[in-house]
């Protein structure tokens, strides 16, 4: 695949060949078909009228800046991923969000459980069904005061930590079983934790919950004090490490809805395993996080996607006083409809923001 020389602007393609890549690009993104020439000169691409050659020789052009590429030499033309990124740094109208989508997404979150989980959820979802591809919510730090914690043993040496909050949400974390642990200390493990973090927060007592241990006062057996001891390392720290963050993906069955599915299943194959790697997915929306507005990531400029050829659309949104919780996005094909994306997100986005500054 060509790409795009990092020095490369519009203002190095004259009129003719920027209206006739813009065309090429916007009927792609219609279609999800190759651009033939013979197309091109029946919509009228170019200044005037030109002929099916010229237009030939200006988009053998635009391939040799690698703008664009075909899978054959008699095949019609598609935009490279630098291509595409050109285009929409430079050349894609975006208009605000329409009166229709603006109530739809509205509409999503009238009278839904209160919540944040059970909204960002929906937001994932309502991002899903309006932008044809998958939502995603990077949903914020939880550093509530808990109500509840409780271990449940699992195959392979295994627990499901149970954390409840006091706000009544739930977060299910998985973490290694001690060895040598018994069922009973599963539940002696979580009956301590309990007693302590009812109504607190895990940052005021984590000091104190370990110094007890250290020091014997706890009455625990050494396995359930290690198991004690590894959930809080592991719920503890950074903000921004990826295992403290819950990642929402919803609408995954948008993305074979596509007319092209038949003909580009390996690609929406590994698009679904680029959905799986979810920690890899956590830190590219962390970065987005420190960006103004709408972040756009495109097919193999970024690592993550470069075996399915996705984009990603993404935008931060934000709590009390502004601060950054956490971001809402859409992922799919490349040639996902960018004019009405972009403002669909950064809606939503903002709607979120709003709704959870109201907790």
């Amino acid at each position: 695949m060509s790409f795009l020389s990092s020095s490369l602007s519009l203002s190095d393609l004259d009129s003719r060949a920027r209206q006739v890549f813009k065309t090429i690009v916007e009927t792609y993104l219609d279609t999800g078909a190759p651009v033939g020439s013979r197309t091109l000169s029946q919509i009228g691409a170019g200044q005037g009228s030109l002929s099916a050659a010229t237009i030939r020789n200006t988009m053998a052009d635009l391939a040799a800046l690698g703008l664009l590429s075909s899978t054959h030499i008699s095949a019609g033309r598609m935009p490279t991923h630098a291509g595409l990124r050109l285009f929409v740094d430079g050349l894609l109208e975006i208009g605000s969000i329409s009166q229709h989508e603006r109530s739809a997404i509205d509409a999503q979150f009238e009278g839904q459980d209160s919540r944040i989980e059970t909204m960002l959820e929906q937001a994932s979802q309502s991002l899903a069904g309006l932008a044809g591809g998958a939502g995603l919510v990077l949903a914020p730090e939880q550093s509530g005061a808990l109500r509840h914690v409780e271990f449940v043993g699992l195959d392979a040496g295994q627990a499901l930590a149970v954390l409840v909050y006091q706000d009544g949400h739930v977060e299910n974390r998985i973490m290694a079983l001690p060895k040598g642990l018994m069922p009973a200390a599963l539940e002696q493990a979580g009956n301590f934790l309990s007693a302590r973090l009812k109504g607190r927060q895990l940052s005021e007592t984590r000091a104190d919950i370990l110094k007890e241990i250290e020091t014997g006062q706890a009455a625990l057996d050494a396995a359930a004090g290690e198991l004690v001891k590894q959930g809080i390392a592991s719920w503890s720290g950074d903000a921004k490490n990826t295992k403290m963050r819950n990642l929402i993906v919803r609408g995954r069955a948008q993305l074979l809805d596509k007319g092209d599915v038949r003909s580009d299943l390996e690609r929406i194959r590994l698009l679904f395993e680029d959905l799986e790697r979810k920690e890899e997915l956590i830190a590219l929306l962390d970065s987005a996080e420190t960006a103004e507005g709408v972040k756009i990531f495109i097919g193999a400029e970024n690592p993550l996607f470069s075996l399915s050829g996705s984009s990603m659309v993404v935008a931060p949104y934000r709590g009390q006083d502004q601060q950054i919780l956490g971001a809402v996005g859409v992922i799919g094909p490349t040639r996902l409809n960018y004019a009405r994306v972009i403002p669909m997100v950064d809606y939503t986005a903002s709607l979120v923001g709003r709704l959870l500054q109201k907790k």
